[in-house]
């Protein structure tokens, strides 16, 4: 793990490339070195109804949601945390300097004993030894 969820307006679909902040993402956690290539999920998913703010239909958002199981210290997480909101904000500046928009990230741990695991993923990804 872990698993990256980006919540979006679907307004943003014609204002920004939606897979390239996918990709981002993904490689901004690898930099952090605190997340394994095999357990990444990052996956992105339209709002189909938005009310923000005054109602006004050019507001948008992105809200990004990191689960990852339990184990890392606290300072680990807020590095790793900084570094990602940082790599999205850096990518979203320009909707932030030309439009309404809202930009936002979460970290929270998974209980483990709640959260059962199985995958083949590693057989598939060459030269992960792990």
């Amino acid at each position: 793990m872990p698993h990256f969820h980006i919540d979006y307006s679907p307004n943003l679909e014609d204002r920004m490339d939606i897979l390239a902040f996918c990709t981002l993402l993904r490689d901004a956690a690898m930099q952090t070195g605190v997340f394994p290539l095999a357990g990444l999920r990052i996956r992105a998913t339209p709002a189909t109804y938005v009310v923000m703010a005054d109602g006004n239909p050019d507001h948008a958002y992105l809200d990004l949601s990191v689960r990852l199981r339990a184990g890392r210290t606290p300072e680990v997480k807020a590095a790793a945390t900084q570094h990602i909101f940082d790599a999205a904000a850096a990518f979203c500046a320009p909707l932030l300097e030309t439009s309404s928009f809202m930009l936002s990230m979460e970290m929270r741990d998974i209980d483990p004993a709640l959260s059962p695991k199985v995958s083949s993923i590693r057989r598939y990804l060459p030269g992960d030894d792990t």
